[in-house]
């Protein structure tokens, strides 16, 4: 990555791909330290909107980054579905951070499992699917169950298939057919944590503590950090300081596993701030946000030390009553301001507490987390 010769303290103005959530949170770590902020994005009523202006345009659009590059110093994204083809075209010595080629990596599930095997990270079995001699293939070398995805664009549970069975084949395959497939193998897992990790511009790197994780449908429902065992923490960082200073990274970057038998196995890697990573706005000395703005503008990094035991609780299709909720003691409320829709994020709350039992205690009757 070329790091190019643009100091901290000439950038006034930094332009985000994407307004979503991720970005308006961005944006809201980035004013106390004096900076402004111009988004792109195909929405005017997007997130970010509210905390600043929009460029609105499609992320493929070349023209539009580079009207957002020219109006702006630095360049981030809060999304990974930014065609690279699209950045081609930026103004050299106009820094684009994380580097093009985490963003290139991360976009494809195949060129992210070929990662992390040169990287001597562990992860599931796959293969590649093109057609359904290859799936039949495939399966035949992994056996089942397994889960058929497509490479491209699958997010909170889109774009996947389970298949339990030869009788599945079919069904599956032309549910997804059409596109570039990848056949993973399935892994009963005991728990599926994530490490956010951020390395600055210098190279200096900081991890956050890991974070366990439970979906429903696809989707992150509820994060608890921070999730305490040593060894883990200490194998999890090993593999993402691999891919840190493989990309010459510049910003956070985020790897989930899953936990079997003691051990990780690398699922998938996201070259942005994450969902996972929403508690350390109130439950780590310096929220992965402000981390983010820290490495990519080349500053020092904050503490990334957990404060308390914390709770993330994803909001979905629908906002509970504010009143309801701000009566629990601990708590911090965010509204992204988005229509609701079903499997929509809404929000989220953060739950700070000062042990781990008074957090479930609280976590058991929680408003929406039955959603």
């Amino acid at each position: 990555m070329n790091l190019q010769t643009t100091t901290a303290t000439a950038v006034k103005t930094i332009g985000i791909v994407g307004a979503g959530q991720l970005g308006r949170m961005l944006a809201l770590a980035g004013y106390p330290l004096g900076l402004k902020f111009l988004f792109l994005d195909k929405s005017a009523d997007a997130p970010g909107a509210q905390v600043g202006e929009i460029l609105l345009g499609e992320f493929s659009d070349a023209q539009k980054i580079a009207a957002l590059a020219a109006r702006v110093d630095l360049l981030t994204y809060d999304v990974e579905n930014v065609p690279v083809a699209a950045l081609a075209g930026l103004p050299k010595g106009k820094p684009f951070l994380p580097p093009v080629a985490a963003l290139a990596a991360g976009q494809d599930r195949l060129s992210e499992k070929q990662l992390f095997a040169q990287l001597k990270i562990p992860t599931p079995k796959y293969r590649s699917v093109d057609g359904m001699a290859d799936l039949e293939e495939a399966m035949h070398a992994i056996g089942y169950p397994a889960v058929l995805k497509t490479r491209r664009l699958g997010y909170d549970g889109r774009g996947q298939r389970f298949i339990r069975s030869p009788a599945e084949l079919g069904s599956a395959f032309n549910a997804l057919g059409g596109v570039p497939l990848i056949l993973e193998e399935f892994i009963e897992f005991e728990r599926e944590v994530s490490l956010i990790g951020v390395r600055n511009r210098r190279g200096d790197l900081r991890f956050y503590p890991l974070v366990e994780n439970r979906h429903r449908d696809g989707i992150l429902r509820l994060s608890l950090a921070p999730y305490a065992d040593r060894n883990l923490q200490a194998r999890a960082q090993l593999y993402l300081r691999r891919i840190l200073q493989h990309f010459d990274y510049a910003g956070v970057l985020t790897v989930e596993f899953f936990v079997k038998n003691g051990r990780l196995m690398a699922n998938e890697t996201a070259p942005r701030v994450h969902n996972s990573g929403h508690w350390t706005i109130e439950g780590a000395v310096t929220s992965q946000f402000e981390n983010h703005v820290r490495a990519i503008l080349g500053l020092p990094l904050g503490d990334t030390s957990a404060i308390g035991h914390s709770a993330m609780v994803n909001f979905i299709g629908a906002l509970p009553p504010l009143e309801e909720v701000l009566k629990i003691p601990g708590v911090h409320y965010h509204d992204y301001g988005k229509q609701p829709r079903p499997g929509r994020k809404l929000g989220h709350v953060t739950l700070v507490c000062k042990t781990r039992r008074e957090l479930a205690a609280i976590l058991k009757n929680f408003p929406g987390l039955d959603q």
